[in-house]
C-alpha cells in the first residue's frame, strides 16, 4: 500500500516558522519526501485545488452544520451556501502568502499524514498531532471573524483526492524515485533475514 499524498504547510505555518518541525515529524515517521517547493499560489491555482464541485461543497457545508449544531449554534445558510463560503475563504487564506507544498510517499501515506496532522478544528485536534500541538485557532473564532480557520496544513483526504491534487501542484519531472534507509528497514522483506 505504498501511496503518495499532497501536504501543504499553509501561510500561517510559514509565517510562524514551523516548517522544520512539521517536515521533521513526517520524516521521523518514515515518510519519504519525493517532491517539495515553496510557492506563493495565485487564486486560480487555489481555486482549482478547492474544487468548485457541488457535491464536495455540500459535504463541507454539512460538516459545518453538524459542528454548529453540536455547539448549539443555528446556521441559516444551506449546506451548499456554507460550502461555497468556506471555499472562497480558503482561496483567500491559501493565496495570502507562500506555502510549502510537498509530496510524501510511504505505506498508507494518505491516512498516516491525515492522522499526524489531526482534526480540521485545532481546538479539538488530538494532542500529539500537528494541529493539536502547534495552533490554538478554532471554528467559532474564525467564523466570528469571517475567515478560514488557521490550521497550519492541508493534506489530501483520500487516494483519489491525492491523485487529483498532486498534478495541480507538481509536474511529473518534479517528483523523484529514490531509495532511503527507511525503505529498506520498513518495506524490504529481506531486511534482517
Amino acid at each position: 500500500m505504498i501511496e503518495r499524498t499532497l501536504a501543504i504547510i499553509k501561510p500561517d505555518g510559514i509565517q510562524r516558522g514551523l516548517v522544520g518541525e512539521i517536515v521533521g515529524r513526517f520524516e521521523k515517521a518514515g515518510l519519504k519526501i519525493v517532491g517539495m517547493k515553496l510557492v506563493w499560489p495565485d487564486k486560480k491555482l487555489v481555486g482549482e485545488h478547492y474544487a468548485d464541485d457541488e457535491d464536495y461543497l455540500t459535504g463541507v457545508g454539512e460538516k459545518a452544520l453538524v459542528n454548529a449544531k453540536e455547539k448549539g449554534v443555528e446556521m441559516k445558510e444551506t449546506a451548499l451556501e456554507i460550502g461555497q463560503r468556506v471555499r472562497e475563504s480558503n482561496i483567500r487564506y491559501i493565496s495570502t502568502g507562500p506555502v510549502l507544498a510537498f509530496v510524501l510517499e510511504g505505506n498508507t501515506a494518505v491516512q498516516s499524514v491525515r492522522n499526524m496532522i489531526g482534526g480540521t478544528n485545532p481546538l479539538t485536534a488530538d494532542i500529539g498531532t500537528i494541529r493539536g500541538d502547534l495552533t490554538i485557532d478554532d471554528f467559532m473564532q474564525s467564523d466570528a471573524e469571517s475567515r478560514s480557520v488557521r490550521n497550519l496544513m492541508h493534506a489530501s483526504g483520500d487516494v483519489d483526492e491525492a491523485n487529483r491534487e498532486i498534478p495541480l501542484w507538481f509536474e511529473k519531472s518534479e517528483l523523484f524515485e529514490y531509495q532511503t534507509v527507511m525503505d529498506k528497514v520498513l518495506h524490504d522483506p529481506s531486511w534482517g533475514a
